[in-house]
């Protein structure tokens, strides 16, 4: 039991109800929950705090189970109804659990019925769907989502480093309504641990996310270079109506990988690209993945795929990067990200823009704003910070 103080009274609730409830909400990682897991007591002002943060009838805690499994079920079925719960694999075996992700999914759901809610301008997404139908070829689909999606060949080209490439693609979907979100650790409801996972594509008609995992996915790869792959493939997966966690490896030379991979890898490698390549050395896949702003294993993997280099010669590179990325220097200590860029990269450039917007019409309330979009990680005092981070 977890005893519950009211006015100097002790109302004792059940533990398995308390759990039930703020295991299954953002309240779920804050402090207060976790005093009160270890002391087995709660003042009721702390109580109804988590209760407000996890948007939770403060009467539920003092039900019976049953009916709290079942008002949990009912919510979490209503909230999972944007994303499949079967995970969309490319050359990969590892399962993605729900759990491991569904608080991050169940707020990214709500900062888009927020938006949705707040923001009349939106319009029905172009881009979902858009590839529902095969077109008769893997470059034809590829073309069509590049303009669609206002992305060209030449600009990425131009981009002078991997991370602005990312950003101008991000850029460029968040233009058309699909909203990109990046993990960051401690501003996210959840914390992706020993979770073998890339991301997800969550559905909206009109606004549907793209969150991109963060960390080290165990295949080797620079992370930039394989974050810009994974945001192609997501995008890939929004246009083909496909919303579900994903997991790849990057590495995989299977023969299987699928129509939406050799789209991703159309959209950033075309084949006139690498055919006028010798990449029989890795100084020139090297070379190639600088250039076109993805990891040499890409380039390796697509080279492969259009038949361009033998699956001996594709090994041996892959065997060789591997290698040179385990006896890579090792990191010192990243500089901590400040708190308006880590709120701007996780909730989206574009949907904290759109927000603040609907906060300084009066929309919504600063509580709703600093609570749903920000998760109580900015300040009044912030949000100016932000407001230029935004631009």
């Amino acid at each position: 039991m977890i005893d519950v103080e009211v006015g100097g009274v002790i109302v004792p609730i059940e533990r398995a109800v308390f759990t039930a409830l703020l295991d299954n909400s953002v309240a779920g990682t804050y402090v207060d929950y976790g005093k009160a897991l270890a002391s087995g007591k709660i003042k009721f002002t702390a109580l109804l705090r988590l209760a407000r943060t996890g948007e939770i009838p403060y009467p539920l805690f003092f039900a019976d189970l049953p009916l709290v499994e079942a008002q949990v079920a009912a919510k979490t079925e209503k909230l999972l109804a944007g994303v499949s719960k079967e995970t969309f694999s490319v050359g990969s075996r590892a399962p993605v659990e729900l759990r491991d992700v569904e608080l991050i999914l169940k707020d990214l759901i709500r900062k888009q019925q927020l938006l949705k809610r707040h923001d009349p301008a939106l319009e029905k997404n172009r881009i979902v769907g858009l590839l529902r139908r095969e077109g008769s070829s893997v470059d034809k689909d590829a073309s069509m989502l590049m303009s669609a999606i206002g992305l060209t060949h030449e600009a990425l080209l131009a981009c002078r480093t991997k991370e602005r490439a990312l950003d101008l693609i991000i850029q460029r979907l968040e233009s058309r309504q699909v909203l990109v979100s990046r993990s960051v650790q401690h501003y996210m409801p959840q914390r992706l641990t020993h979770v073998d996972f890339s991301g997800m594509t969550i559905r909206d008609a009109k606004v549907p996310y793209i969150f991109l995992a963060g960390g080290d996915h165990g295949d080797y790869q620079e992370p930039v270079g394989r974050t810009i792959f994974t945001l192609a493939l997501m995008a890939v997966l929004v246009a083909r109506r496909v919303f579900a966690p994903v997991t790849w490896d990057a590495e995989s030379t299977a023969t299987d990988l699928g129509r939406e991979y050799d789209i991703a890898g159309a959209m950033l490698m075309p084949a006139s690209s690498l055919r006028p390549r010798s990449l029989s050395s890795l100084d020139e896949a090297v070379s190639a993945a600088n250039e076109l702003k993805v990891t040499p294993s890409a380039v390796v993997v697509r080279a492969l795929r259009l038949g361009y280099i033998s699956s001996e010669t594709a090994n041996s590179h892959l065997a060789e990067f591997r290698q040179e990325y385990l006896n890579r220097p090792k990191r010192s200590g990243m500089s901590p990200i400040r708190a308006e860029n880590a709120v701007r990269k996780y909730a989206g450039r574009e949907l904290s823009r759109r927000m603040i917007e609907a906060l300084d019409s009066g929309a919504i309330t600063s509580k709703e704003f600093y609570r749903t979009v920000c998760l109580n990680k900015l300040r009044d005092d912030q949000l100016d910070d932000l407001r230029r981070a935004v631009r």
